[in-house]
C-alpha cells in the first residue's frame, strides 16, 4: 500500500512509525496499567505537528488533509490504541469543530494552542439517553441576557480531564423550531462554574486515554460561545462524525496491522512439537486472513480520505471504512490473541491490550449497527 502515497506521505508514515516504536510503545504497558495519559508523549506529538496536520499554516497546522492525520493516527494505533485515540479526538472532535464552524475570532483564539498540542478539547455529543439517537440530546441551554445557561449530562467525553483541557463543545437543544428540537453547539471552558469534569470511567480498555462524564448545573458561559449558527448543531455534529469515521477506520487499521506483526514474530519463534508454530498451516491460515483485513481496512479508509479531501461526497464510503475497518481490528485481536495462547492473555503482551482495546473500535463514533444503516440508505432502503 506503501506505493500508492506521495512521497510525502511515506515521509510521513515512516517518522511517525519510528516516533511510535521509540516514544510510545516503551510506555504503553505501564500507561494502560496504570490508567495515565502521558503528557510528555502529547507534548511530543505536538512537537511533531501531528494535531496540527489537517489545518491550514495561517492557524499554526501543517498545511496537510485528512489522508496526512489518518496516516499518523494509523501509525499510532498499530502500539497504543489509547495515544491514537487521544490525537484523533484532539483533532477531529477537538480542534476541527472550531476549524469548520468557528467565527474567525474562536478561530485565532482557540486553535493555536489546540494545533501544537499545548492543548485538548472535547466534544459533549453522548448522554445516557442519546447516544446513537443522538437527536434525544436532553441538554438544555437557555439564553439568559448575553449569557447561556447550560443544564444537563454527558457521557463517555474523550480528552476531556486532562491537565491541558481548555474546553468542551457541547450540544444542546436551545429551542424548538416546527415541533422539532433546536440543538446548538456551544464552547464551554474547563473552570466555568456550574460545569464539573466528573470522576474519570473504570473502562475495559483505552485505559490510557482520557475519559469522563460531565456534568452542567446551570452553568454560564458567554452568548457569544456560540459555535456556528443556532439550530446547526446537529447538522454539523453530523459531519464531524464523518470525518471522524475516516479516523476511527485509520486507528483500526493500525491496530489490525499491530497484531498481525505481533503474531507473525511470535509464530515465528515459538517452537511446538519440535518445530516453529509458523510452519502449521493452520497458524498461517490464521495470519494470512489476518493479512487479508489489513489490506482490505487501509484500501478502504485510504478511498474515503481521498473522496474527502478531494471536496467529494464520502459518507457512505465512511461508514463502509469504519465498518470493515472496525471489524478487522475486533477479529484481527482475536486471532492473534489465539496465536500467543496462555501469554496472549498476558497485559504485558501488546496483542491482550489490541483485545481490549479494539472492541470500542466498533462502538465508539457511531456503532457498526449505524454504519450499516448509514450504508443501507445510501443503497437507497427506507425505514
Amino acid at each position: 500500500m506503501m506505493d500508492q502515497l506521495t512521497e510525502e506521505e511515506r515521509e510521513l508514515s515512516a517518522m511517525v512509525r519510528e516516533f511510535a516504536d521509540t516514544v510510545v510503545a516503551p510506555q504503553s504497558y505501564e500507561a494502560d496499567r496504570t490508567h495515565t495519559l502521558s503528557m510528555d508523549v502529547v507534548a511530543a506529538m505536538g512537537d511533531l505537528g501531528l494535531f496540527g496536520l489537517p489545518f491550514p499554516e495561517e492557524y499554526g497546522g501543517q498545511g496537510g488533509d485528512y489522508m496526512a492525520l489518518g496516516i499518523a493516527i494509523e501509525a499510532l494505533g498499530r502500539v497504543d490504541q489509547s495515544i491514537a485515540i487521544t490525537l484523533e479526538a484532539g483533532v477531529s472532535l477537538g480542534a476541527m469543530p472550531i476549524f469548520r464552524f468557528g467565527t474567525e475570532e474562536q478561530k485565532q483564539e482557540l486553535l493555536p494552542d489546540l494545533l501544537a498540542g499545548r492543548a485538548l478539547a472535547g466534544f459533549g455529543l453522548t448522554e445516557p439517553e442519546a447516544g446513537s439517537d443522538a437527536g434525544a440530546t436532553r441538554t438544555t441551554a437557555r439564553l439568559d441576557g448575553d449569557e447561556w445557561v447550560i443544564t444537563g449530562s454527558k457521557q463517555f467525553i474523550t480528552n476531556s480531564g486532562t491537565p491541558i483541557t481548555r474546553f468542551v463543545t457541547v450540544t444542546a437543544v436551545t429551542g424548538e423550531v416546527d415541533g422539532r428540537k433546536e440543538i446548538s453547539t456551544i464552547i464551554v471552558p474547563n473552570g466555568t462554574p456550574g460545569f464539573t469534569v466528573e470522576a474519570p470511567y473504570d473502562k475495559v480498555g483505552w485505559n490510557a486515554s482520557d475519559t469522563h462524564p460531565l456534568t452542567f448545573d446551570d452553568a454560564r458561559v458567554p452568548a457569544v460561545n456560540l459555535l456556528g449558527q443556532r439550530g446547526s448543531g446537529f447538522r454539523n455534529f453530523l459531519s464531524i462524525l464523518d470525518e471522524g469515521r475516516i479516523a476511527i477506520a485509520a486507528l483500526s487499521t493500525g491496530a489490525a496491522e499491530g497484531c498481525l506483526e505481533a503474531a507473525v514474530d511470535y509464530a515465528k519463534s515459538r517452537t511446538i512439537f519440535g518445530s516453529a508454530l509458523s510452519t502449521r498451516q493452520n497458524a498461517q491460515f490464521t495470519l494470512a486472513r489476518m493479512r487479508a483485513r489489513v489490506h482490505t481496512a487501509r484500501l478502504a479508509w485510504h478511498h474515503a480520505a481521498r473522496l474527502r479531501d478531494a471536496g467529494r461526497p464520502f459518507a457512505e464510503q465512511a461508514a463502509i471504512a469504519k465498518l470493515v475497518a472496525g471489524e478487522a481490528a475486533m477479529d484481527n485481536a482475536r486471532d492473534a490473541t489465539q496465536i500467543f495462547g496462555g501469554n496472549g492473555f498476558m497485559n504485558e503482551f501488546p496483542v491482550a491490550r489490541h483485545y481490549r482495546d479494539s472492541k470500542i473500535l466498533e462502538i465508539g463514533e457511531g456503532t457498526t449497527e449505524v454504519q450499516l444503516l448509514v450504508i443501507a440508505r445510501a443503497l437507497g432502503l427506507a425505514g
